[in-house]
């Protein structure tokens, strides 16, 4: 990035690219006082070309990203010529896995060297042929025989052990979106899973402590991390999300698409409860205004709401971790707006449900004081918390498979250790 004076000699901005089913947006934003994010440009564009956030046409996607990219470049006066980048998609797989090496000198200090091996042979266990590795999470180490380390640096001994998070993606998705990106004239710094992006946007460090799911309904996907310790040990992508919800109600009241989506919006609710059986609502169409009931409405979108909240109950059960959640649910993303969303989610999943908007924010805030942002907020955010902000002079140092690696397994490290 290329930035214009900064009188009060804050960060180098971030730029974070969330693409999106339905929308893309770009945001860039910089570390203020107080830890709170500057926002300082969002650009926001109707996304073509993607089916379940994967891509299904190029040229329209690229065309949809260089749009988004331009609006938050004339509204921040920034040039942008890196951007963290989202990713969720059913190819988008994760595992826990442990790396061990032995040390070379019985006895010796444990280095960042030491671990940047136990990590790399974590990722060697966890990705299968064929499949990309976007990210190598520590999550403790084991030191001999010493269980629950959190920093081994400095320790001595023969063996050290790390159990790490592992997201693996086949290559052809994470490559045509990389393309896409490139293609709009933005160098991805790093691709982050859609819900740890969103969870830098509205976790609490006690949330991640405790133990906490973040559930972030998208469009096209619903995406879940849960988090112990700090750290996430469960991440999943699900093939349905809002969009699934609005083709539900055009096929239910016989709407267009595009009416569907209006009435879910404006007058959807999660529950029907409350509602009465003969309120109507009127949508004003190119064939003139149309009447609906509203009830009608509302049944068919708590039907879909649960089958997705039933979905991610089944997968919190297979996690095996549903028991040490203190913390409840935190849900976010566009769907996470519809009004008694949360109520239905607390029913559902048996525990607390809160909405998760981004907060600590200033500057340009009021088009993303909403779940629907949680991503493109997040993507700032981690590069603040990773340490991964590239220097806006240096060439991008990432085009190479081992670069990759190395820049995301120093990231975790400078995140995990002091």
């Amino acid at each position: 990035m290329v930035r214009p004076y900064n009188p009060a000699g804050l960060t180098t901005p971030i730029a974070g690219i969330d693409v999106g089913t339905t929308k893309i947006c770009t945001v860039i934003g910089e570390l203020g006082h107080g830890g709170h994010l500057r926002i300082l440009g969002v650009g926001v564009t109707p996304s073509q070309g993607l089916k379940k956030g994967m891509v299904v046409n190029i040229d329209q996607t690229v065309e949809c990203i260089a749009s988004s990219i331009d609006k938050c470049q004339k509204i921040s006066g920034f040039h942008i010529e890196q951007a963290n980048v989202s990713i969720a998609n059913p190819n988008i797989t994760s595992k826990n896995s442990k790396g061990v090496i032995g040390l070379a000198n019985n006895g010796h200090d444990i280095g960042h060297d030491d671990i940047e091996r136990a990590l790399d042979a974590a990722r060697t266990m966890a990705g299968p042929t064929g499949r990309d590795v976007l990210h190598v999470i520590p999550r403790g180490f084991v030191v001999d025989n010493q269980e629950g380390v959190k920093n081994p640096i400095g320790m001595s001994g023969s063996r050290l052990e790390v159990e790490t998070h592992v997201v693996v993606s086949t290559g052809g998705t994470i490559q045509n979106l990389v393309k896409c990106v490139e293609r709009a004239g933005v160098k991805p710094l790093e691709l982050v899973l859609e819900p740890l992006a969103s969870a830098e946007a509205v976790l609490t460090d006690a949330e991640r402590e405790a133990g906490v799911m973040l559930v972030d309904i998208g469009a096209g996907t619903t995406d879940i991390a849960l988090f112990l310790d700090g750290q996430p040990w469960h991440t999943a992508v699900m093939p349905v999300g809002g969009s699934h919800i609005t083709n539900d109600v055009a096929i239910g009241l016989r709407a267009p698409f595009e009416v569907a989506e209006e009435l879910k919006v404006k007058h959807g609710r999660a529950s029907s409860e409350g509602v009465l059986a003969d309120e109507p609502v009127r949508i004003a169409t190119e064939g003139g205004p149309q009447q609906y009931m509203r009830a009608e409405l509302c049944d068919i979108i708590e039907a879909r709401v649960e089958e997705i909240l039933h979905m991610v109950l089944g997968e919190l059960h297979d996690s095996g971790y549903k028991s040490v959640l203190p913390a409840g649910v935190v849900l976010t993303g566009g769907t996470a707006s519809l009004s008694g969303i949360a109520q239905v989610a607390a029913r559902v999943l048996e525990m607390p449900v809160r909405i998760g908007i981004p907060g600590e924010l200033e500057g340009l805030i009021d088009t993303i004081s909403s779940p629907a942002y949680a991503t493109s907020v997040g993507l700032v955010r981690w590069s603040f918390r990773e340490g991964t902000g590239a220097d806006p002079q240096r060439e991008d140092r990432h085009n190479q498979a081992s670069g990759e690696i190395y820049g995301r397994l120093r990231g975790w490290l400078k995140a995990f250790l002091p």
